[in-house]
């Protein structure tokens, strides 16, 4: 997911930070200098809070209601092709959201980037 976010130029090096939870993958030494080498900070939440992970959990479950229980996956390179293609396809391009003033994730990301670049 890094390596994807900065191959489609989501990563502004010392800007761009990845919070996550504390599983191990995220805490590993090969994470954290994979993440540096892109310059993408860290950032892990508390124990036992799980209100800096509400994001992710609504993001999974819209992911899971629109698309993968109405679709059939024979592989998993199948899976990981439609899910890919659903969230750079459709969920940051064109589903609108409330929270973002029924605006889409890129409209947002490039209004944030307008914004800074102009300051």
């Amino acid at each position: 997911a890094l390596d994807m976010a900065a191959k489609n130029g989501h990563v502004r090096p010392g800007i761009t930070l990845m919070h996550t939870d504390r599983g191990t993958q995220y805490t590993s030494d090969e994470y954290a200098r994979h993440a540096q080498k892109l310059g993408i900070t860290r950032s892990v939440g508390r124990t036992g809070i799980c209100y800096d992970n509400a994001w992710a959990e609504s993001f999974n479950g819209t992911l899971k209601n629109e698309r993968v229980h109405r679709t059939e996956y024979p592989t998993r390179e199948h899976a990981r092709f439609d899910i890919t293609r659903y969230v750079e396809l459709r969920y940051n391009t064109r589903r609108l959201h409330s929270t973002l003033g029924y605006r889409t994730p890129n409209e947002v990301e490039e209004a944030w980037h307008t914004a800074n670049i102009a300051a």
